[in-house]
């Protein structure tokens, strides 16, 4: 897997993850790799520092102290809420379903649920548009 920082035409910045530099291209060179927010297909790789091995490959990137850190936050729960609340849950079959919507083996709905390393590679292969969904712990009262 690789993560790109990638910009549109619009500039707005995003990452998005490929199986390989090789996929990368490959999706780009047929103009599905597209900008969450406006949708554009006239999307370019970013400057970024290089991916530097790590000893241990189960640790993630993290940030605090960001001025708008809990704003963020509450919008990343807020997405959660909406999508959990106006999906459907379909657990591991999510890479399944996800595939069957996008080749229109399925009516288009909205779907959330788990998906394995593997699973997410082979998805991003196949083109399909998927996002994360952050999981937050709620703030302690």
């Amino acid at each position: 897997m690789i993560t790109y920082s990638l910009v549109c035409h619009n500039s707005h910045k995003f990452d998005a993850w490929f199986k390989s530099a090789e996929a990368y291209d490959e999706q780009h060179g047929r103009g599905i790799v597209t900008c969450p927010m406006c949708n554009s297909t006239r999307v370019e790789k970013a400057l970024m520092a290089p991916a530097l091995s790590r000893s241990n490959p189960d640790k993630v990137s993290l940030s605090s102290g960001h001025p708008m850190q809990a704003e963020i936050r509450e919008m990343m729960r807020a997405m959660r809420r909406k999508v959990t609340s106006e999906a459907d849950y379909v657990g591991d079959k999510f890479a399944e379903e996800a595939r069957k919507i996008h080749f229109k083996e399925a009516d288009a709905r909205g779907i959330y649920g788990e998906a394995t390393r593997d699973e997410v590679a082979e998805l991003i292969d196949d083109g399909v548009d998927f996002l994360p969904l952050p999981h937050l712990p709620e703030e302690a009262n």
